[in-house]
Protein backbone atom coordinates (compact mmCIF):
# COMPACT_ATOMS: atom_id res chain seq x y z
CA UNK A 1 0.00 0.00 0.00
CA UNK A 2 1.42 3.58 -1.11
CA UNK A 3 3.11 5.72 2.02
CA UNK A 4 2.20 9.55 1.88
CA UNK A 5 3.86 12.14 3.91
CA UNK A 6 1.23 13.58 6.05
CA UNK A 7 1.07 17.47 7.68
CA UNK A 8 -0.90 17.54 10.91
CA UNK A 9 -2.58 20.05 11.52
CA UNK A 10 -5.70 21.80 13.75
CA UNK A 11 -7.77 22.18 10.75
CA UNK A 12 -9.71 20.15 8.77
CA UNK A 13 -9.74 20.05 4.36
CA UNK A 14 -12.41 18.51 2.60
CA UNK A 15 -12.63 17.86 -1.17
CA UNK A 16 -12.66 20.88 -3.71
CA UNK A 17 -11.60 23.05 -1.12
CA UNK A 18 -8.91 25.75 -1.17
CA UNK A 19 -6.94 27.05 1.29
CA UNK A 20 -3.62 29.19 2.61
CA UNK A 21 -0.70 27.64 4.60
CA UNK A 22 2.43 29.13 5.96
CA UNK A 23 4.88 26.77 5.94
CA UNK A 24 7.91 27.86 8.65
CA UNK A 25 9.11 24.09 10.10
CA UNK A 26 12.34 22.92 8.13
CA UNK A 27 10.54 19.19 8.43
CA UNK A 28 7.15 20.40 6.48
CA UNK A 29 9.18 23.07 4.44
CA UNK A 30 11.15 19.98 2.79
CA UNK A 31 7.78 17.86 2.31
CA UNK A 32 5.97 20.33 0.54
CA UNK A 33 9.30 21.71 -1.41
CA UNK A 34 9.12 17.71 -2.58
CA UNK A 35 5.71 17.92 -3.76
CA UNK A 36 5.99 21.06 -5.53
CA UNK A 37 9.40 19.55 -7.57
CA UNK A 38 7.70 16.44 -8.41
CA UNK A 39 4.15 17.55 -8.32
CA UNK A 40 3.02 15.31 -6.03
CA UNK A 41 0.88 15.25 -3.08
CA UNK A 42 0.87 15.27 0.57
CA UNK A 43 -1.76 14.22 3.19
CA UNK A 44 -3.36 16.85 5.67
CA UNK A 45 -4.96 15.48 8.73
CA UNK A 46 -6.54 16.96 11.71
CA UNK A 47 -4.06 16.69 14.73
CA UNK A 48 -5.79 16.02 18.21
CA UNK A 49 -3.29 17.83 20.46
CA UNK A 50 -1.75 14.90 21.81
CA UNK A 51 0.42 13.99 18.63
CA UNK A 52 -2.13 11.62 17.58
CA UNK A 53 -4.25 12.46 13.95
CA UNK A 54 -7.67 11.67 13.23
CA UNK A 55 -7.53 8.25 10.84
CA UNK A 56 -9.37 9.88 7.78
CA UNK A 57 -7.39 12.83 5.72
CA UNK A 58 -7.19 14.28 2.72
CA UNK A 59 -5.10 14.20 0.28
CA UNK A 60 -3.68 17.92 -0.75
CA UNK A 61 -2.10 19.46 -3.83
CA UNK A 62 0.00 22.40 -4.04
CA UNK A 63 -2.09 24.88 -5.99
CA UNK A 64 -0.19 28.16 -5.36
CA UNK A 65 3.06 29.24 -4.39
CA UNK A 66 2.46 32.59 -3.25
CA UNK A 67 5.64 33.57 -1.66
CA UNK A 68 9.10 32.47 -0.26
CA UNK A 69 11.28 33.91 1.83
CA UNK A 70 14.91 34.01 2.63
CA UNK A 71 14.97 31.86 5.52
CA UNK A 72 12.67 29.32 3.65
CA UNK A 73 9.53 29.94 5.00
CA UNK A 74 6.54 29.96 2.22
CA UNK A 75 3.38 31.10 1.57
CA UNK A 76 1.01 28.16 -0.79
CA UNK A 77 -2.37 27.57 -1.42
CA UNK A 78 -3.60 24.09 -1.33
CA UNK A 79 -6.58 22.25 -2.70
CA UNK A 80 -8.08 19.06 -1.30
CA UNK A 81 -8.06 16.51 -3.38
CA UNK A 82 -9.49 12.32 -2.64
CA UNK A 83 -10.10 11.03 1.06
CA UNK A 84 -7.51 8.58 2.85
CA UNK A 85 -7.89 6.75 5.76
CA UNK A 86 -4.53 6.29 7.67
CA UNK A 87 -3.70 2.80 8.36
CA UNK A 88 -0.43 3.10 10.40
CA UNK A 89 1.77 5.70 10.76
CA UNK A 90 5.84 5.32 9.26
CA UNK A 91 9.20 6.38 10.09
CA UNK A 92 11.96 7.49 8.28
CA UNK A 93 11.69 10.71 6.69
CA UNK A 94 11.96 13.78 8.98
CA UNK A 95 7.99 14.97 8.49
CA UNK A 96 5.05 12.22 9.42
CA UNK A 97 4.25 10.03 7.36
CA UNK A 98 1.85 6.84 6.97
CA UNK A 99 0.63 4.02 4.99
CA UNK A 100 -2.52 4.79 3.86
CA UNK A 101 -5.76 3.56 1.88
CA UNK A 102 -8.36 5.23 -0.59
CA UNK A 103 -11.94 6.01 0.91
CA UNK A 104 -14.49 5.41 -1.25
CA UNK A 105 -17.90 6.55 -0.90
CA UNK A 106 -20.47 4.11 -0.76
CA UNK A 107 -23.94 3.81 -3.29
CA UNK A 108 -25.83 5.91 -1.64
CA UNK A 109 -26.94 8.94 -3.53
CA UNK A 110 -28.33 11.76 -1.53
CA UNK A 111 -31.70 12.38 -1.32
CA UNK A 112 -32.95 15.37 -3.74
CA UNK A 113 -35.57 17.07 -0.74
CA UNK A 114 -31.40 17.41 1.41
CA UNK A 115 -30.10 18.29 -1.54
CA UNK A 116 -32.37 21.56 -2.16
CA UNK A 117 -32.79 22.58 1.43
CA UNK A 118 -28.90 22.43 1.94
CA UNK A 119 -28.95 25.00 -1.44
CA UNK A 120 -31.45 27.22 0.38
CA UNK A 121 -30.07 27.26 3.48
CA UNK A 122 -26.70 27.78 1.93
CA UNK A 123 -28.10 31.23 -0.17
CA UNK A 124 -30.10 32.15 3.44
CA UNK A 125 -26.31 32.14 4.99
CA UNK A 126 -24.74 34.02 2.03
CA UNK A 127 -27.40 36.91 2.16
CA UNK A 128 -27.83 37.62 5.76
CA UNK A 129 -23.67 37.05 5.59
CA UNK A 130 -23.83 39.82 2.71
CA UNK A 131 -21.38 37.52 1.27
CA UNK A 132 -20.71 37.29 -2.77
CA UNK A 133 -19.70 33.43 -2.43
CA UNK A 134 -20.37 31.40 -5.35
CA UNK A 135 -23.15 28.91 -4.93
CA UNK A 136 -22.47 25.69 -6.38
CA UNK A 137 -24.25 24.08 -9.51
CA UNK A 138 -26.78 21.64 -7.40
CA UNK A 139 -25.85 18.79 -10.08
CA UNK A 140 -22.41 19.29 -9.33
CA UNK A 141 -21.39 15.35 -8.33
CA UNK A 142 -19.01 17.00 -5.31
CA UNK A 143 -22.04 19.63 -4.27
CA UNK A 144 -21.94 18.48 -0.17
CA UNK A 145 -18.20 19.24 -0.63
CA UNK A 146 -18.22 22.53 -2.52
CA UNK A 147 -21.05 23.52 0.49
CA UNK A 148 -18.67 22.47 2.97
CA UNK A 149 -15.84 23.95 2.10
CA UNK A 150 -17.56 27.47 1.59
CA UNK A 151 -19.20 27.36 5.26
CA UNK A 152 -16.81 27.96 8.47
CA UNK A 153 -19.03 25.44 10.75
CA UNK A 154 -16.26 24.65 12.87
CA UNK A 155 -13.36 21.58 13.01
CA UNK A 156 -15.73 18.56 14.69
CA UNK A 157 -18.68 19.07 12.18
CA UNK A 158 -16.35 19.45 9.50
CA UNK A 159 -14.00 16.02 10.34
CA UNK A 160 -17.75 14.33 10.66
CA UNK A 161 -18.52 15.10 7.40
CA UNK A 162 -14.98 13.87 6.29
CA UNK A 163 -15.39 10.84 7.49
CA UNK A 164 -18.85 9.46 6.02
CA UNK A 165 -19.00 7.16 3.40
CA UNK A 166 -22.50 7.51 2.63
CA UNK A 167 -23.66 10.01 0.07
CA UNK A 168 -26.83 10.23 1.41
CA UNK A 169 -26.44 10.83 5.31
CA UNK A 170 -23.32 13.58 4.63
CA UNK A 171 -25.63 15.41 3.00
CA UNK A 172 -28.62 15.00 5.54
CA UNK A 173 -25.74 15.99 8.37
CA UNK A 174 -24.52 18.89 6.34
CA UNK A 175 -27.89 20.08 6.15
CA UNK A 176 -28.13 20.02 9.92
CA UNK A 177 -25.03 21.80 10.41
CA UNK A 178 -26.07 24.30 7.70
CA UNK A 179 -29.36 25.21 10.06
CA UNK A 180 -27.75 25.49 13.17
CA UNK A 181 -24.25 28.10 11.65
CA UNK A 182 -27.80 29.92 10.28
CA UNK A 183 -29.31 29.91 13.61
CA UNK A 184 -26.31 30.55 15.19
CA UNK A 185 -25.37 33.96 12.57
CA UNK A 186 -28.97 34.99 13.26
CA UNK A 187 -28.83 35.31 16.74
CA UNK A 188 -25.19 36.83 16.74
CA UNK A 189 -26.49 39.79 14.62
CA UNK A 190 -29.81 40.17 16.28
CA UNK A 191 -26.92 41.12 19.38
CA UNK A 192 -25.71 43.21 17.43
CA UNK A 193 -28.48 45.17 16.89
CA UNK A 194 -29.62 45.00 20.62
CA UNK A 195 -26.27 46.65 21.56
CA UNK A 196 -26.27 49.27 18.69
CA UNK A 197 -29.58 50.51 19.83
CA UNK A 198 -28.65 52.61 23.12
CA UNK A 199 -24.71 51.20 23.57
CA UNK A 200 -25.78 48.54 25.95
CA UNK A 201 -26.82 44.51 25.79
CA UNK A 202 -29.43 43.76 26.48
CA UNK A 203 -30.55 40.37 27.53
CA UNK A 204 -30.97 37.98 25.20
CA UNK A 205 -34.66 36.28 24.23
CA UNK A 206 -34.96 32.89 25.35
CA UNK A 207 -35.59 31.52 21.96
CA UNK A 208 -32.33 32.86 20.76
CA UNK A 209 -30.35 30.91 23.44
Amino acid sequence: MPELGLFPLPIVLVPTERIPLHIFEPRYRELIDECVATNTEFGLALSTGDGAVHEVGTRARVADVLEVLEDGRMNVVVEGGNRFRLLELTTGRAFTTGVVEELADDDDPAAEADVERALELFRELAALAESDVDVPEPTSPTLDWELSARVDFGVDPKQELLAMTSPRQRMARLVEVLETSLEALRAEQALRERAGQNGKLSPVDPDLS
